[in-house]
């Protein structure tokens, strides 16, 4: 069930159709014995709703295992021919025993318990678009880190105008987090997200423009709660366990196990830093 197998398969689009096309049906009978969880509770579905299958746009007899689910559910809100391209770039990472199997199927685990999904992982997987914004991130953080920056930063363009949500593949993400909705959420290159954290949607992790260089985001730590439209500024910490109250605007570091509330703002005159202190150009270019 390794790497070598799966690699002489094909994800390939065909039409508007994720499908795969298989190495050989001797091959195919001995790879992966049987299918895996979420793509048996994915053909079940279709199987109570056939008309499903005209909306998913996915060839699900075809596919073998969760990691082709989660690559071709991912594939089918790109452009047909960006599509094609993903798909030759998550086939390996995917697959059992790639290098993001594990925790692809645990991020939708997570989603589908603290959504209260009543359809489980696998519904999670193909509706929750917080979740895909998610996964979409694993794939581009890889690339970054295996040295490939520029495809995970055109990858990210890509699948922030299919998702809505900004996640730099540079910043740091733990497992088992949850993002709710994630529509307009804004992740910066050095932000820190440890594991457990929840995430409505609306959130940025944004920098002020006086810290420069690394740690310019902020850092959540393990288990803390981040409500819709909150604005973390700065290289400020949220502690473990902390709770950060919807629409809240953070500029200081917030203790474990608190609760922090309210947006806030006061004029201060004259305090403004002027734009060529924050190295911001104001007229014509040099």
């Amino acid at each position: 069930m390794g790497d070598g197998n799966f690699q002489q398969r094909k994800l390939r689009v065909i039409g508007s159709v994720i499908a795969v096309v298989p190495m050989n049906e001797t091959m195919r009978s001995t790879a992966f014995p049987a299918p895996d969880a979420f793509l048996q509770d994915a053909r079940a579905l279709v199987l109570r709703d056939p008309q499903l299958s005209d909306l998913l746009g996915l060839d699900l007899e075809a596919m073998l295992h969760d990691g082709e689910l989660i690559a071709g559910a991912l594939a089918q809100a790109l452009p047909v021919d960006v599509a094609a391209g993903f798909l030759r770039l998550a086939a390996p990472l995917a697959a059992p025993g790639g290098a993001l199997f594990d925790i692809l199927r645990d991020d939708c685990r997570v989603t589908a318990s603290r959504d209260q999904d009543p359809g489980g992982a696998v519904t999670s997987l193909l509706f929750a678009n917080g979740l895909q914004n998610l996964l979409a991130y694993r794939f581009t953080h890889h690339l970054s880190g295996a040295g490939r920056a520029t495809m995970a930063h055109a990858l990210k363009t890509r699948f922030l105008r299919a998702f809505g949500a900004d996640i730099m593949p540079e910043a740091q993400i733990g497992r088992r987090v949850w993002i709710d909705h994630g529509l307009g959420l804004v992740i910066g290159q050095t932000a820190v997200i440890e594991e457990d954290v929840s995430l409505w949607h609306g959130i940025t992790l944004g920098t002020n423009l006086v810290d420069r260089g690394e740690g310019r985001h902020p850092k959540i730590c393990r288990g803390a709660i981040i409500g819709a439209g909150v604005k973390l500024i700065g290289p400020i910490e949220i502690g473990e366990g902390a709770v950060v109250a919807a629409g809240a605007v953070v500029t200081e570091n917030v203790p474990a196990g608190a609760l922090f509330i309210g947006p806030k703002g006061r004029t201060l005159e004259g305090r403004a830093r002027p734009p060529h202190e924050l190295g911001i150009l104001i007229g014509e270019l040099e």
